[in-house]
């Protein structure tokens, strides 16, 4: 299962290259449609990534075909009805012996002729046999069984991969939020330090601070201009990553802030039930299926019994001594009809079936024990969730501190500098402690939606984190 969120990076910079790698690890998918026009909400992309993402597409269409699987395993319960129609010509040629059970001589009836002709007269054979299997204890039911397990496994699937398209769309839109946040943090650091270099370069002229003061000015301007081209360019990135999560590839699609400008409300986030998590069902469901085919192979060693019955006609065109003369051998003339109860038993199958059974039984216990390992990773995923979740409001309680801080330290700086108390290099620091503060301070409420996306995702249901998302 692909988790929504890693830990949230402190700092403006580790920030812009989580996201980087967050949407170059996204994997990029084909089939792009249109973007729904104008700024598009949280609750809209999620919706729109359900409706138009191909791997939905393709899951809902395999757990249909699983669905219908159980129909074809129905239809052994119905009779089987052959009918033939045959028109041959051939040589009449037949001889008295054994010919084993073959695909390649044709077989020929009637009396042995004693001739050697090349010589070929018409015939003909049509009939009509109906066969039904009255009782196979309970061998039809059993795989009537296996095709519903494999039905259950395959709706299991969807949902898991609906839930894991929906997070990663939800996941792809705080990212690209969280990238424009730092991109206005970049754009105002640079202009500040746009003003602090025209104040340096004023006090350069008017020589009260020395060139290399303004030479420190310019390179933290430069510096700070090269950051915001970097910001923007992850940006582009995550928004590149957000079209192809809805499943719009190729197209703009621009994120609304709405309700995730507040932070949430903090649920409790007590250890959860993960048994009706959709990857657990999934894994439950090959175990089911595993062992609805150890039930077929319990009712494979058993006899079968058919009930079986036919109509046929032949006619040959054929002499033989001692009988009147024949017809044309075009049209079938000799009617026979027949019904029979038939009771089949492979003795030596049981061999077979035994052989068979060991191997289920072994990959029912690799089932389970993938079962265990999954409940176990969604424990441990959830555990981290809480931890992150934690973190992140503390960094949120936190960052306004950070930030008012930096402000006030930035700006005595600068006035210390214009007072002549201190170095340029003193207030470069206080600025870019600023920028810091501020990207941290605007990503931190994301981060805390982020875990919350997290604690949905791993609990198998985004319903109370976009109910929160709806709020105003």
């Amino acid at each position: 299962m692909r988790e929504c969120c890693e830990d949230r990076p402190v700092g403006q910079w580790r920030w812009i290259g989580f996201a980087v790698v967050g949407c170059l690890l996204t994997p990029w998918r084909a089939g792009a449609q249109p973007a729904a026009s104008g700024p598009l909400s949280l609750n809209d992309a999620v919706q729109f990534a359900l409706k138009n993402y191909p791997a939905i597409k393709e899951s809902r269409a395999r757990a249909q075909a699983a669905d219908e699987g159980i129909g074809v395993a129905r239809t052994a319960y119905l009779p089987r009805l052959d009918m033939l129609w045959q028109e041959n010509r051939a040589t009449t040629n037949n001889v008295f012996g054994l010919v084993l059970p073959q695909s390649i001589v044709p077989p020929i009836s009637g009396p042995v002729l004693g001739t050697r002709s090349y010589d070929s007269v018409w015939g003909s054979a049509a009939g009509v046999q109906l066969s039904w299997e009255a009782l196979d204890f309970g061998q039809r039911k059993a795989n009537v069984e296996v095709a519903r397990a494999q039905s259950s496994f395959a709706k299991a699937q969807t949902d898991l991969t609906a839930l894991d398209v929906a997070a990663a769309a939800a996941d792809a839109f705080v990212t690209v939020l969280a990238a424009d946040e730092a991109v206005r943090a970049a754009r105002a650091n640079v202009d500040r330090l746009q003003v602090f270099a025209n104040n340096v370069r004023t006090l350069v002229a008017n020589q009260l601070r020395p060139g290399a003061d303004e030479s420190r000015a310019n390179a933290e301007l430069a510096i700070a201009r090269n950051q915001v081209s970097q910001a923007v360019q992850v940006a582009d990135i995550a928004r590149a990553a957000l079209a192809d999560a809805v499943g719009a590839a190729g197209t703009t699609v621009e994120p609304a802030m709405g309700s995730l400008a507040n932070l949430p409300q903090m649920p409790s986030l007590s250890a959860g039930d993960f048994t009706s998590h959709p990857a657990a069902r999934a894994e439950l469901a090959v175990v089911d299926t595993v062992r609805a085919r150890e039930r077929v192979l319990d009712r494979s060693y058993f006899p079968h019994i058919y009930f079986q019955s036919g109509f046929a006609a032949r006619d040959s065109g054929a002499q033989a001594p001692g009988l009147p003369p024949p017809g044309s051998g075009l049209w079938p003339q000799v009617r026979n009809w027949g019904a029979a109860l038939q009771v089949t038993f492979p003795a030596f199958d049981l061999f077979t079936v035994n052989a068979h059974k060991r191997v289920e039984v072994q990959n029912e216990l690799a089932e389970r024990a993938r079962y265990d390992l999954t409940i176990q990773t969604l424990t441990t995923q959830d555990a981290r969730a809480r931890a992150l979740m934690k973190a992140a409001v503390d960094i949120a309680q936190n960052t306004p501190i950070e930030r008012q801080a930096a402000t006030a330290a930035e700006s005595q700086a600068r006035a210390r500098y214009g007072s002549g108390l201190t170095s340029v290099t003193e207030v470069a620091e206080a600025q870019r402690l600023l920028a810091q503060a501020e990207a941290d301070d605007a990503v931190a409420r994301l981060g805390v939606w982020r875990a919350l996306l997290a604690a949905a995702q791993v609990r198998g249901d985004l319903t109370p984190f976009l109910d929160q998302v709806r709020q105003p």
